[in-house]
């Protein structure tokens, strides 16, 4: 990882919300946010929520005790093989086709999958994050891996925005969010801007405000 960032022109800005199907899709969170974690220690519980907590300063949006219609509607899902989510009560009621999609993570080998769920207005009002703690994730520091989902659920973000590159960087041996990502999270929160957005023009609405959105 390197703390240098990236110009985030017009373009690059519109890749890192465009679908490998060619698709411009945008998303924020349209209420405020409700953590629950499972699967992990209460230390590794608070360094998560403390990251969702910073990425909520960082955009100016809000944290909730309670969804009123979800109760959590952030949860966020640590598990050794992927059988485990069928094995878990209920969550198929959240998560439809819970079967197939444990089959297509567990024949791709994926370590981490996210389901989105949207409002009316096309708002993110419910995210499901799971990980699967493979011999790779198991090297990375807590923090690390905490900041990272959480940069990744904040946002609808292209399933290809960062295959190349990671949303953080290294500073020293800490590792953070990324200056020009975190520009352009700020800049997605931005109240004037809608919550959701299917026209790649939305692109030069957010780079435009990239450098002012503090």
């Amino acid at each position: 990882m390197t703390t240098e960032p990236v110009p985030l022109t017009a373009d690059v800005v519109e890749a890192l919300f465009t679908r490998a199907d060619g698709t411009f899709l945008f998303a924020r969170w349209g209420r405020p946010i409700v953590p629950v974690v499972f699967g992990v220690t209460d230390e590794t519980v608070a360094v998560l929520k403390g990251a969702i907590e910073a990425l909520c300063v960082l955009t100016d949006h809000r944290m909730a005790e309670t969804d009123p219609e979800l109760g959590a509607n952030l949860m966020v899902f640590f598990l050794r093989e992927w059988d485990e989510l069928t094995a878990t009560p209920n969550l198929d009621r959240l998560v439809p086709d819970l079967g197939p999609l444990v089959a297509r993570l567990k024949t791709a080998d994926a370590n981490q999958y996210r389901v989105f769920r949207f409002d009316d207005a096309g708002g993110i009002k419910a995210c499901f994050s799971f990980i699967r703690i493979d011999e790779a994730l198991a090297q990375v520091p807590a923090e690390t891996l905490a900041l990272n989902q959480m940069v990744q659920a904040m946002l609808l973000w292209s399933d290809r925005a960062f295959t190349d590159r990671s949303p953080l960087a290294l500073l020293g041996d800490a590792a953070v969010l990324r200056p020009d990502i975190a520009d352009l999270m700020r800049a997605a929160y931005d109240p004037v801007l809608p919550v959701m957005a299917q026209d790649p023009s939305h692109a030069l609405r957010l780079s435009a405000r990239l450098g002012r959105a503090q």
